[in-house]
């Protein structure tokens, strides 16, 4: 039996050696492996940060201390510690246990986490509650710097310092989130990482602690830690404006260190940052060399690093999203691509590629990237922003406030729209078409395929175009040839007819109308005749079309892979009522609830919006 097989809960971790917590470590890390081998996820950041996971759980008393991880690709090792080793091997998987952490699922995870720059915030509301009822439980954040871009970090973090709460923020500084960390605090992160004359005074410093208790030296350390910090470098100014105490950089792929330093912060009251230093992918060659890859590889030989590759054939919408961004902007000199930290998730390093200055990757940063957006439309350029649907939630307030309102003319493209596969209802885009519909001067659109993606975004460039959100799911199309195709214009607001018939209507949205198309021809070969239009654009929605279609069939079945509500079933029962119509509208979609993870044809049966779930809609009218 390995010691990985003898820690079933942190409790078990408590008595541990140094050598055989280092053996704990090693053999972690080769069970991650062996998993996500098989089993794809976030496998990088998880692997820097087991020394880490495993010195906070042996110092700290989880569950009562509470662990809050940042977007959560960082808890793997937290995970199979914490009673869900066997159970780990059914991560990302339909009926398994979530990617990311989750309150239903163990006691240990004390806040869900899937997108980036909450866990400061998070963990100060569970710190000053626990205070406000008593408790004297230690209450931890522990945040990449990719995720300290994010604005609502430092929302956090003024207001930690500001309260004084007994809180530890630890600054995983791995130089990236997806693509490589960039920005102010990331380039002042690696200059004061790599000061001589800081790591100087960083071990005069720690070695003047260890020399003493620190209960009993605690004011003194910290005085001498300010004066020692302040007059060589400006990290500490940083952190200590907002009312924290800074340590570090420190070691956070040695687990001695880690032991020691937690055991003695964990004495500090008051609010406290840690800067720790941890290599993304650590202990896996392939994954230290590649880190971008390697942060999400998909299957992969665990022995010699060799990737299985996905289906040819067809294109990415992602790829071609990043193809024809770049032919646009060959030909248009105003165009500019802005992402916040998803360069090569979105594939804009294709353009970065070519016109890095025509480029802007802004960090982990969905409003700024919008109204940043905004102002480069103001001066006269053509921003396209790309983010994936479920965080372009974040920056709800930027889209209304600062590009609609003032009509300003910037290219939404949100990726990864619709039920996203493995990584649950913290990433499925469920809600852009139903909370985008209501905004005034925003054009929304979906493409059935590669070919319609292409054109659309064309089309958007174009003087008759206002601000325009194009939406496509992840993954590829069903193989439509589009590379090296001539641009074609698409009419405002104007969806097609794929199939005319006269029994039925089946109006669809968006690439998950080849399901549709699959649905009907089964349908004409049980004698039911089935109208299918594409309706490419929600908003607006083409109500000549609509007529057209209500003067044929008194049954009409709409199709999205988004949330029923709001979207397009209720553009179209609200089309029908308002003009007494009669005719019945049903609707499929995403029902209200969040829906698990699995993968999209999974999903799609388990919502009923999968070919046989359309079939039975159009013939059992």
């Amino acid at each position: 039996m390995t010691l990985l097989e003898r820690i079933e809960f942190p409790s078990d971790i408590k008595g541990l050696s140094q050598a055989e917590l280092e053996q704990l470590c090693s053999e972690l890390r080769e069970y991650i492996i062996s998993c996500c081998a098989e089993n794809p996820g976030h496998i990088g950041a998880s692997l820097g940060v087991v020394e880490l996971t495993v010195a906070l759980h042996k110092v700290f008393d989880t569950p009562n201390d509470k662990i809050v991880w940042d977007v959560g690709h960082q808890a793997y090792a937290h995970k199979i510690l914490t009673g869900r080793r066997e159970a780990f091997k059914t991560n990302r998987k339909f009926g398994g246990i979530s990617g990311f952490p989750k309150r239903t699922e163990s006691e240990y995870d004390a806040f869900g986490t899937g997108h980036s720059s909450t866990s400061i915030s998070a963990a100060l509301g569970l710190a000053v509650g626990a205070q406000m009822q008593g408790s004297e439980d230690n209450f931890v954040a522990v945040i990449g710097d990719g995720s300290m871009t994010g604005g609502l970090a430092f929302e956090g973090l003024n207001n930690a310092g500001s309260l004084k709460t007994n809180l530890l923020v630890i600054l995983n500084d791995n130089q990236i989130s997806i693509d490589k960390s960039i920005g102010a605090l990331h380039n002042h992160l690696m200059k004061v990482t790599t000061s001589r004359k800081y790591n100087r005074i960083k071990k005069t410093i720690w070695d003047r602690l260890g020399a003493r208790k620190i209960r009993t030296h605690v004011q003194n350390f910290t005085k001498y830690i300010k004066k020692g910090i302040l007059r060589n470098t400006s990290t500490s100014n940083l952190f200590d404006s907002l009312g924290f105490r800074y340590f570090g950089p420190m070691d956070g792929n040695d687990i001695g260190q880690m032991v020691n330093i937690l055991s003695r912060l964990k004495e500090i009251e008051g609010p406290k940052l840690l800067h720790v230093i941890t290599k993304k992918g650590k202990g896996y060659k392939p994954a230290e060399e590649d880190q971008t890859v390697w942060h999400a590889p998909g299957q992969f030989d665990p022995v010699t690093g060799i990737r299985v590759s996905g289906k040819e054939g067809a294109s990415k919408f992602q790829d071609v999203f990043g193809h024809t961004l770049l032919d646009l902007a060959r030909v248009n000199e105003k165009i500019v691509g802005i992402t916040p930290a998803m360069a090569t998730g979105c594939s804009m390093n294709i353009m970065m590629a070519e016109m890095p200055d025509r480029v802007f990757d802004v960090g982990i940063a969905e409003q700024h990237a919008v109204t940043f957006s905004a102002g480069l439309a103001a001066a006269g350029m053509l921003p396209f922003c790309n983010i994936y649907s479920s965080f372009a939630q974040r920056a709800y307030d930027n889209i209304i406030h600062d590009v609609a309102l003032q009509k300003l003319k910037v290219i939404l493209c949100l990726d990864r729209a619709g039920v996203v596969g493995e990584d649950g209802p913290t990433h499925h885009g469920a809600f852009d078409l139903s909370c985008f519909r209501p905004i005034p001067n925003v054009m929304i659109a979906a493409p059935l395929n590669e070919l319609e993606l292409r054109n659309m975004m064309y089309s958007a460039t174009l003087p008759e175009y206002d601000t325009i959100i194009i939406r496509y799911p992840r993954g590829t199309g069903n193989g439509t040839p589009w590379k090296d195709e001539p641009f074609s214009r698409i009419e405002p607001g104007r969806g097609v007819i794929l199939q005319e018939g006269n029994d039925v209507a089946l109006l669809s949205i968006g690439a998950i109308g080849h399901n549709g198309s699959l649905a009907v021809k089964a349908a004409r070969e049980r004698g039911v005749s089935v109208l299918h239009c594409d309706m490419r654009f929600l908003k607006p929605i083409d109500e000549e079309l609509l007529a057209d279609v209500c003067s044929k069939v008194d049954r009409i079945v709409t199709l999205e892979d988004g949330a029923l509500k709001g979207g397009l079933y209720s553009a179209v029962s609200e089309f029908v009522a308002s003009r007494n119509i009669p005719c019945k509208v049903t609707g499929l979609g995403i029902p209200d609830r969040f829906v698990g993870q699995g993968t999209p044809a999974q999903l799609h049966q388990e919502c009923g919006y999968d070919v046989e779930g359309i079939l039975k809609a159009l013939t059992n009218g």
